[in-house]
């Protein structure tokens, strides 16, 4: 472990010692960007923005679960369930603001998330898998059938989120909300890693015995990493749910959960980026793809419209297989390959 470490670090630190200024230049046009955006974009796009941002707050959480301390799990979704609907009970029995709502939904999720990852104390791999399985099916099973506290299949329906009599009632005031949360997760998600909890983590998924004679309290670090992760997805959840005004349990079925770990994979185990860039990929090609095909189809006098969802299905699926193919280590190392190329040819210029 230490001797891959210390060639995937030291050139990295070597060839990005001078140009520390211009990444963080970068983010900060990136983030006035999206700043901006709503403000130019079309309607649709600033809806799409929304949802692309939820996406990247689940995926974060995920990624520290899954990506740095290897506990693979297939009940993101439900955990996000959890979360949103633990948002939209408190408004409407408790009159909570989303303000506290949000974290609440947080906190119970990572409860939640707990629970069920107990069962990792003392199973690994595949088992730990069905176990997290075991869990989507579970609380999906209490998302439908609780109908008295969920209203099944009917759902529940919210205000809007409001804060000092402003109220987030359009995508544009909701789209600032959920980047604040999206941009705040980032970094709190950052600042783990680079702690000794993310430092612990990464030992627990390399060599979790070897860690634990290291002196890493296995239990404590694997159910902190199984609570961070269901706190992001409850926090997504509580998102979702003020954004669409509603919940409903098809919202957070095996698909979704499916979704978010193909994110993850695709953007980069074990990179914040990677959850960035995955929850990107997961969440803009399918659409592209759809606009793509509509755009052949008005081109050539072709009913698309037919075919369109089973064959956009059919080549997003090809999409991730091959890409998964050629670059398992995902788009952050793609992105990491490329910044490296460019400072080293910026260099010998």
């Amino acid at each position: 472990m230490n001797s891959s470490a210390k060639t995937t670090t030291a050139p990295a630190s070597a060839s990005f010692a001078a140009p520390q200024r211009s990444p963080r230049l970068a983010i900060g046009l990136f983030v006035v960007g999206l700043i901006v955006f709503p403000l130019v974009a079309p309607a649709f796009w600033v809806y799409f923005l929304a949802i692309l941002g939820i996406n990247v707050v689940a995926a974060h959480g995920l990624n520290i679960t899954m990506g740095y301390t290897g506990l693979l799990s297939l009940g993101h979704a439900a955990f996000m369930g959890v979360g949103a609907y633990t948002a939209a009970l408190a408004q409407i029995h408790f009159s909570i603001p989303f303000w506290l709502a949000i974290p609440l939904a947080g906190f119970m999720a990572a409860l939640v998330g707990i629970g069920f990852g107990l069962p990792s104390l003392r199973i690994r791999g595949l088992y730990v898998v069905i176990a997290t399985l075991a869990a989507q099916f579970l609380l999906m099973f209490v998302f439908v059938h609780w109908q008295s506290v969920t209203n099944g299949d009917v759902g529940l329906n919210i205000a809007p989120a409001q804060f000092l009599g402003f109220q987030f009632n359009t995508d544009i005031r909701a789209y600032y909300l959920i980047l604040f949360f999206v941009i705040a997760s980032t970094v709190f998600a950052i600042n783990v890693i680079k702690s000794r909890v993310g430092r612990a983590f990464i030992a627990v998924r390399e060599r979790d015995l070897t860690a634990e004679v290291m002196g890493v309290r296995l239990v404590q670090y694997k159910l902190l990493a199984f609570g961070l992760g269901s706190f992001y997805a409850g926090v997504a959840g509580a998102l979702m749910v003020y954004f669409n005004k509603y919940v409903t349990p098809e919202q957070f079925s095996l698909t979704v959960s499916v979704f978010f770990l193909s994110a993850v994979i695709v953007g980069g185990q074990g990179a914040i980026l990677g959850g960035i860039l995955g929850a990107v990929f997961m969440t803009l090609v399918p659409e592209i793809v759809r606009l793509s095909l509509l755009f052949i189809g008005d081109s050539f006098g072709l009913n698309t419209a037919a075919i369109l969802v089973p064959l956009r299905e059919t080549i997003f699926g090809l999409l991730i297989v091959g890409f998964l193919i050629f670059e398992p280590r995902g788009l952050a190392h793609i992105w990491r390959q490329a910044q490296k190329a460019f400072w080293n040819r910026r260099k010998t210029k």
